[in-house]
């Protein structure tokens, strides 16, 4: 069951979900939703530094991204066909009986901004900020703000508390983000281990 505005409200107030800063909710809660704000740092693809990914190196993922630092005022230039990793200004926490997801705005979907490719849930027991994979899928550049509104994320009731929530896997590798961590996909043991044919 997705959490109603009523109960977003009531479980921040009671400390059972943790959002930090404190959310505005006059202007940031919808019926079933929280909107959350773009952070100021980004972390984009050099293009010239190697020809392909190979996910069975050991090439730290890290080095081949270059990171992009926002002053306020100025904005990230989403050009056509770009592929950035971002985060939300706030960082939360979710208790073991709650999952939750973050959407796009449809706003930014009719200009082609796409906020997520496949990173929409957190797990019950999240916390840290969440990761974005902004792109631009439309046909003109468009101008991104940090502390604007750029996604919204909802709350799922789980049928009982997770037995092994996500600070407690063994391979929980974004716990605790702080800025945008680029994928560590390589660090897993199928990549160290298996042969692919």
């Amino acid at each position: 069951m997705i959490l109603s505005d009523r109960d977003i409200k009531k479980y921040i107030r009671e400390g059972k979900i943790k959002i930090i800063p404190e959310p505005n909710f006059e202007k940031q809660l919808g019926p079933c939703s929280l909107d959350l704000k773009l952070g100021k740092t980004f972390k984009k693809f050099k293009r010239s530094e190697i020809p392909f990914i190979d996910l069975k190196t050991n090439i730290p993922i890290e080095k081949i991204m270059s990171e992009i630092k926002l002053v306020p005022g100025k904005p990230l230039i989403m050009q056509p066909g770009d592929f950035i990793i971002a985060n939300t200004e706030e960082s939360f926490e979710i208790p073991p009986d709650l999952a939750a997801r973050i959407d796009g705005r449809s706003s930014l979907g009719r200009l082609g901004i796409v906020i997520h490719i496949t990173a929409a849930r957190f797990d019950p027991g999240w916390k840290g900020k969440a990761v974005l994979e902004l792109g631009n899928l439309g046909t003109m550049p468009v101008a991104l703000y940090p502390g604007m509104r750029i996604c919204a994320i909802t709350f799922e009731t789980l049928s009982s508390p997770s037995e092994v929530p996500y600070l407690k896997q063994k391979d929980h590798k974004y716990a605790h983000q702080k800025s945008p961590r680029a994928s560590r996909v390589n660090q897993e043991e199928e990549f160290k281990k298996e042969k692919f044919i």
